[in-house]
């Protein structure tokens, strides 16, 4: 059995393409990347109360690890704040992502409150990683959260 290089389910090595995503696998069955397992990380930033810079910096790292250990999907627990209106972890957190996605360093990312079966990016993402659908916080709309598309 191999996975699919897309949405991390196996397939058999005689399928051309995924049943699940229907991407076409001849190119990569001999890739090791494709042998390895659908991976995904959570890592909480706001762990021993960090400053803005320190949460920043403990991404960046994060997300360059996570890239070398291929892991796919990085859930990202920044926190909302304790204000009740989003704290500045969170804020610059996906300021940072936004910067990421442009500069292509990461592919996208879902903010928590976003991250449920009715929108539209969501929908895209579990369709592409079907194990998604099992996520902890798919639906919960958490704004202490971002998933992170790294592959």
């Amino acid at each position: 059995m191999y996975l699919c290089h897309i949405c991390g389910n196996d397939i058999s090595p005689a399928d051309s393409k995924c049943p699940y995503c229907g991407n076409s696998q001849d190119d990569q069955k001999q890739d090791d990347f494709s042998r390895k397992e659908f991976s995904q990380k959570t890592v909480n930033l706001e762990q021993g109360l960090p400053t803005v810079d320190t949460a920043l910096l403990r991404l960046q790292r994060e997300i360059e690890t996570a890239k070398m250990e291929k892991v796919r999907l990085l859930t990202v627990i920044h926190g909302y704040g304790s204000t009740g209106k989003g704290g500045a972890i969170r804020r610059e957190c996906r300021k940072t992502l936004e910067y990421l996605c442009q500069k292509g360093v990461i592919v996208s990312f879902i903010p928590g409150e976003e991250f449920h079966r009715r929108h539209g990016r969501t929908k895209q993402l579990v369709s592409r990683f079907p194990v998604l659908a099992t996520h902890s916080h798919l639906g919960k709309q958490n704004k202490g959260i971002t998933v992170v598309v790294l592959f």
